[in-house]
């Protein structure tokens, strides 16, 4: 029976290979300036990793933007210099790694962005940080930032690689202050295994607090087909099989095209977290990982969403983590025409009792408002606590959150509520277009996913307050 499975997964992944679209410079052009854990003999600080990663936006320069089409059909093309999606013609170009700094600083804090992202994604969080006195690091990990050819080489011990040259860089200039690891998506299991490596003393710094945002603690099972996918693509006539979708390239700051190779990395980092954490579960060693808050929504098509209890925060020691939830809008959701399920994971929250966590959820005030508040159960508790008004509402025709979304402002010039001012550049957020489908050159499900958070300043205001109480 199981011979038989794998035959008829042979054959579907045979027919997506010799179907799938005519690959471009980005999704073959391999960019050999780009970091690896196999360079640390010459990469040793981040200073050195900075360097090296001047010299791969050259090499994409050079083997990439050079052999992009421009003209009719290209106005959109990331890789087409001077076009509206061009990353290269805003003032900071956000795929980098940057660094804000303090001349007195607080603390330090390191963000790691997700898996097919860039630095962009936690570039708001990290300049209001920097307003509040931190040190701040936007670490771009490898493989990212540049083109999407990237992800079919790199290895989550890689970018762990990367993290470690980052946290050594933020201890120096924090020196005996705090510093901090704020992860989102994939960041989130490449924080929490800094953190368990700082627990095996095999990392000088130990961070004080962790902030997962939507964090991949555990993706759908299928994700382990990954690896055989990748080694079929191998086979000649099979290369197509190197990608899980092959996507036109309009947004400057994350790939829409994403590597087999990358699915494989993100089970295998998630496997390779949640393992040494049941490892620890029941042991002394359980209470070592620092305080953790976690923000994420209550519905997530990218990672599974139970995971966040079952593999991470009912295995920690108690009293000390927290889980901040952004329930789905029950004003707009009274339809059962709209929604097929309101939000199971909010009804887990309420349902069970004596988690070992606190949990904030935000929510509706009532089915008949769009006003939000916030409702505490302390941990250990059963109920929870009435709830406290937010000064905020869910915009008309959101309907909730996603996992791409909570990092973002209302007014991000990129993915926000309303088009910025220059008409020249490309807006990716909040759209209202109909008409027929197949029409737009973006994906009609692409478009329909919310891409900032209108509850951003909540988000804000609680990873001020965690950074300074721990």
């Amino acid at each position: 029976m199981q011979h038989r499975i794998l035959f008829v997964f042979v054959i579907l992944f045979m027919a997506q290979a010799c179907s799938s679209p005519q690959l471009k410079p980005w999704h073959t052009e391999k960019l050999d300036s780009e970091f690896s854990e196999r360079k640390l003999d010459e990469i040793k600080t981040f200073d050195d990793y900075r360097q090296l990663e001047d010299n791969l936006f050259t090499e994409l320069d050079e083997k990439v933007y050079a052999q992009t089409e421009s003209g009719t059909g290209y106005e959109l093309v990331r890789y087409n210099r001077g076009s509206a999606s061009d990353p290269q013609r805003q003032v900071t170009d956000w795929n980098r790694s940057f660094e804000l700094t303090s001349s007195e600083p607080v603390g330090g804090v390191l963000l790691l962005h997700g898996m097919s992202d860039s630095p962009y994604s936690l570039r708001a969080l990290g300049q209001t940080l920097n307003e509040h006195g931190y040190h701040v690091i936007g670490l771009r990990l490898p493989g990212h930032g540049t083109a999407p050819s990237g992800l079919r080489y790199i290895k989550w011990e890689d970018m762990a690689a990367a993290a470690r040259l980052a946290m050594n860089r933020l201890a120096d200039q924090a020196g005996p202050k705090p510093v901090h690891i704020i992860g989102y998506s994939t960041g989130a299991p490449l924080a929490l295994n800094y953190a368990l490596d700082a627990l095996d003393g095999d990392v000088a710094r130990a961070p004080a607090s962790l902030i997962l945002i939507s964090p991949a603690i555990r993706v759908h099972a299928a994700a382990g087909l990954a690896s055989f996918k990748d080694t079929l693509a191998g086979v000649p006539g099979l290369s197509g099989l190197n990608w899980l979708s092959v996507i036109p390239e309009f947004d400057p700051y994350k790939y829409n095209s994403f590597a087999t190779n990358a699915g494989d990395q993100v089970h295998r980092i998630t496997r390779a977290v949640t393992g040494r954490i049941a490892r620890r579960t029941g042991t002394d060693a359980d209470d070592g990982l620092p305080p953790i808050l976690v923000l994420k929504s209550t519905v997530d098509a990218t990672v599974t969403t139970n995971a966040v209890i079952d593999d991470l925060l009912a295995r920690l020691a108690p009293n000390r983590h927290e889980l901040v939830l952004f329930d789905i809008n029950r004003f707009a959701a009274k339809s059962s025409v709209l929604v097929s399920d309101p939000g199971p994971f909010t009804d887990r929250i309420v349902a069970e009792t004596e988690l070992p966590f606190m949990v904030t959820l935000i929510g509706n005030e009532s089915p008949e408002s769009r006003k939000v508040v916030a409702r505490e159960k302390k941990p250990g508790a059963t109920v929870f606590t009435e709830g406290e008004p937010l000064n905020m509402e869910w915009p008309m025709g959101v309907i909730s959150l996603s996992h791409v979304a909570l990092p973002f402002p209302p007014d991000d010039p990129v993915y926000g509520e309303n088009r910025p001012e220059n008409p020249d550049l490309v807006f990716l957020g909040r759209m209202t277009l109909q008409g027929e489908r197949g029409l737009l050159k973006i994906p009609d499900d692409w478009m329909i996913r919310i891409r900032y958070n209108p509850f951003f300043s909540y988000l804000e205001a609680r990873t001020l307050d965690w950074l300074e109480v721990n």
